[in-house]
């Protein structure tokens, strides 16, 4: 019996590897995108949209924020900026707090990205009375 099933393996190997003078081999060609790029306005308009729902709330708010950090980027100030209001609508101080530390968390070996988000950022976090996570000594913990 396994002289057979041996003898039925080796003909159908030898089957495979002949060459058949009509075949062509075909290409593989990998499309990993089928949909289409969304530009980086596109990608800001997009979260600020989502941000700016006047029913947003405090689940949606900290999915919204988890989605975002979970990229491979520091999100732009005006987007970070909706995600502020959005903390402010919910009177929600700590996650306003939580997403300037995710935020310099981010910025990760690069030090002068906190800052400039900071600076661009403090109009509005003096506006919404919302202080930095370096104002109440968090970075000192």
């Amino acid at each position: 019996m396994f002289r057979a099933a041996a003898r039925l393996s080796v003909s159908g190997v030898r089957s495979l590897t002949r060459t058949h003078p009509g075949c062509k081999a075909v290409l593989a060609l990998r499309c990993y995108s089928h949909g289409k790029q969304e530009t980086d306005e596109e990608f800001d308009a997009r979260w600020i949209t989502y941000f700016n729902k006047s029913d947003i709330d405090a689940w949606e708010l900290r999915k919204g924020m988890n989605t975002l950090i979970g990229y491979d980027l520091v999100p732009e100030p005006k987007i970070l900026e909706a995600a502020l209001r959005a903390c402010r609508r919910l009177d929600d101080l700590a996650s306003a707090i939580r997403i300037l530390e995710a935020v310099k968390d981010k910025s990760g070996p690069h030090k002068d990205i906190y800052p400039y988000l900071v600076q661009e950022l403090k109009p509005t976090l003096s506006e919404l009375g919302i202080p930095t996570p370096e104002e109440l000594g968090l970075d000192k913990v």
